[in-house]
């Protein structure tokens, strides 16, 4: 089952079950996407009707102008950092210590608000080191405090395409604090779909997404590493970060930036991560982070092509420019 949510002027959208080629939609009366997971159980029922009607061919066409993020805010954001050769090479682009510790790297980020998948996104000075990041996530219901990782895939109802925007000549200044980041995680960006497990078939194992995550940069493919290689599952991520507290029904966890250790056959998920290999082959970066006007597209492909959380195709825009433009014009 696939699940979208359209403009409808509200902060929270309204929630609609997408047909499973992304063409056809039936709206979900008097849901969001935040209260159906804050009830699952009896959400679910009624969004599986209507996904069954879909499957029969019943339904509206759907406008992809109108998506947003499938979850356009909640309240709790948690990204984690499950790929260990994205982790070294962050340590080299950022000259930094190795961790000695074999637990995963999670932080908390804002979640207020998702941008959509063709939403413009605006920064104010691309001097900060504007990056992308691709990776995944999922959206949990209500996870107890001490919850075991054996138990947690059960709390997994919704899985997620994720661009984690990062402000890479911000991060190490935030990171040397040790009050971790503010300035240098904006919000993030989401694809259009939310996908239940179930949809995934066998590209959903022992709590990983087994598929590529296909990026282009300005129209050029930049990388298309796997997701399956995570050293921790999202499982063992809910756990971690359950040990001392509970986490709200909506919570959204991230994988951290997708990278495999054949990074020189696959490419890469962030800039700064070719930053670094630059680095270690070169002496020196020479790939320029993100500037106005550049774009970024992002596409989680199973084996046989198919794209289940759709696109995110997006631009970077300068913030005053934006500001300027809503600006009444003098009579």
């Amino acid at each position: 089952m696939r699940l979208a949510t359209l403009d409808n002027g509200r902060p929270d959208g309204e929630l609609v079950v997408v047909s499973s080629d992304g063409a056809r939609y039936l709206a979900a009366p008097g849901l969001n996407l935040l209260a159906a997971v804050e009830h699952w159980d009896a959400a679910e029922i009624d969004l599986r009707r209507l996904a069954d009607v879909l499957e029969a061919g019943g339904g509206g066409h759907l406008d992809p102008a109108r998506l947003r993020a499938p979850l356009p805010r909640s309240w709790q954001w948690l990204d984690g950092s499950a790929f260990g050769t994205h982790g070294e090479l962050m340590q080299i682009a950022f000259n930094l210590p190795p961790l000695d510790s074999d637990r995963p790297l999670m932080y908390q980020g804002m979640s207020d608000r998702f941008y959509g998948p063709n939403d413009p996104v605006p920064f104010t000075d691309p001097a900060h080191g504007i990056d992308f990041e691709g990776e995944f996530g999922v959206i949990v219901d209500h996870v107890s405090m001490g919850t075991r990782a054996e138990e947690a895939l059960g709390h997994i109802k919704l899985l997620v395409q994720i661009n984690d925007w990062s402000l890479r000549a911000i991060a190490p200044v935030e990171m040397k604090t040790g009050f971790g980041w503010v300035q240098a995680k904006p919000p993030c960006s989401m694809a259009p779909f939310a996908v239940t497990p179930d949809a995934l078939g066998d590209a959903w194992r022992d709590g990983r997404l087994c598929m590529e995550l296909a990026v282009d940069l300005n129209g050029a493919r930049f990388g298309a590493a796997s997701a399956a290689s995570m050293d921790f599952g999202f499982h063992e991520l809910i756990a971690h970060a359950a040990l001392t507290r509970d986490l709200v029904a909506g919570t959204v966890i991230g994988s951290g930036t997708v990278s495999n250790p054949n990074y020189a056959e696959v490419g890469s998920s962030c800039i700064s991560e070719v930053r670094a290999i630059e680095i270690i082959r070169d002496g020196k970066p020479t790939t320029p982070f993100m500037a106005f006007g550049d774009s970024v597209r992002m596409e989680g492909r199973m084996a046989d092509g198919t794209a289940p959380f759709g696109a995110i195709e997006q631009h970077v825009v300068c913030k005053q420019a934006q500001s300027v433009s809503k600006q009444p014009v003098p009579a």
